[in-house]
């Protein structure tokens, strides 16, 4: 093998209910990805622990994020769909990471910022090492493309320069295994036994924002049910919040850029846009001038023509439970294997007896 297999490895969190935002955003374009490439879709268990220590109900988010998954056409018999868990060599990646990484990288993540605020000597360490944990999640698999949002593109630079400094630090064992590959990381020749993983962009992510303020993302955890729409939700109620949606009084322009500082009427023509893959100057080409009145209930029959049935196929899943924990044991289980080859040769390359 002289270059690494491409391979794309993602990971969502099973910590709240799946919502548009987390669809058009990820899911969408997992479903997409693996018509062209091998790819790993996996349900980040432990990472949820650093969000809340103690849950009632983690086996069942776990399983409703498999569910979105297989509803929303991502196939488990030709890729792999797993939770992290099932697979301990995540863990022990992560601790020969931990020695890998610097304090002063971690320190500088501006999520840990963001989630542990002005308390930070009270965060968890798991919080502070959750990125050298995506990163062992990644290269695990030696995985070479990750589909990433802005909130995780720091993350995923991080895991380049653990990947960087563990090829640079035992380059000479690497080469005793001959498990390595010749690269470069700039001008710079590297021989390297982890790939140097790329962001993968395929057009452009809708950023979709809170149905009730059009200046925050739409979020799990807003406390109002009514500035999302859940996966979950059935056909009345997403006809519901759409019509309760905020707007503000003026009519639809007929060009993007009357949408300026104009959040939720933005918002809501992206949402569109997005479900019916077309861009935002063809929506307002349809819709310019028209009230929301008009607007309001066209969106909301594309949004249940498009989210109704996956809404019943993971409904179908979650009542069958089986056939879910059938689905993610298998995948544990081929993901496992391919995590063992891994891990027997960073052992080697370590110098573990």
């Amino acid at each position: 093998m002289n270059q690494f297999q491409p391979l794309v490895f993602s990971g969502v969190q099973p910590t709240g209910n799946l919502h548009l935002g987390n669809y058009l955003g990820a899911i969408r374009k997992f479903v997409a990805l693996q018509e062209k490439h091998d790819c790993i879709y996996c349900v980040v268990d432990m990472h949820a622990l650093t969000a809340q220590l103690v849950h009632d109900d983690l086996k069942e988010q776990t399983r409703s994020i498999a569910a979105a998954f297989i509803a929303s056409g991502i196939d488990p018999t030709k890729h792999i769909v797993f939770n992290q868990s099932k697979v301990a060599a995540h863990a022990e990646l992560a601790w020969i990471f931990n020695c890998v990484a610097r304090m002063g990288w971690m320190n500088r993540m501006t999520q840990f910022k963001d989630k542990a605020g002005k308390d930070a000597e009270k965060a968890s360490l798991g919080l502070l090492a959750y990125p050298s944990l995506m990163a062992a999640d990644i290269l695990l698999y030696r995985a070479t493309h990750v589909p990433v949002g802005d909130d995780q593109k720091q993350h995923l630079e991080l895991t380049r320069d653990i990947a960087q400094k563990f090829n640079l630090d035992f380059t000479a064992q690497i080469r005793k295994t001959g498990k390595g590959i010749d690269i470069k990381v700039g001008d710079e020749p590297v021989h390297a036994y982890f790939p140097m993983v790329e962001p993968l962009i395929d057009g452009p992510a809708p950023r979709v924002m809170s149905l009730r303020d059009g200046t925050k993302k739409m979020s799990k955890s807003d406390p109002s049910d009514l500035s999302r729409i859940n996966l979950m939700d059935d056909s009345e109620t997403i006809a519901k919040k759409i019509k309760k949606a905020k707007t503000d009084p003026d009519g639809l322009p007929s060009e993007t850029g009357g949408l300026a500082g104009r959040p939720e009427a933005d918002n809501l023509v992206g949402i569109y846009a997005a479900l019916s893959d077309r861009s935002k100057a063809d929506v307002l080409t349809e819709f310019g001038g028209q009230q929301f009145s008009t607007f309001k209930p066209a969106l909301a029959d594309l949004a249940v023509a498009v989210l109704a049935p996956i809404n019943a196929e993971m409904r179908r899943l979650m009542a069958a439970t089986d056939h879910i924990d059938a689905i993610l044991k298998d995948g544990g289980e081929r993901a496992g294997a391919r995590a063992a080859v891994t891990m027997a040769e960073v052992r080697d390359i370590v110098g573990f007896l």
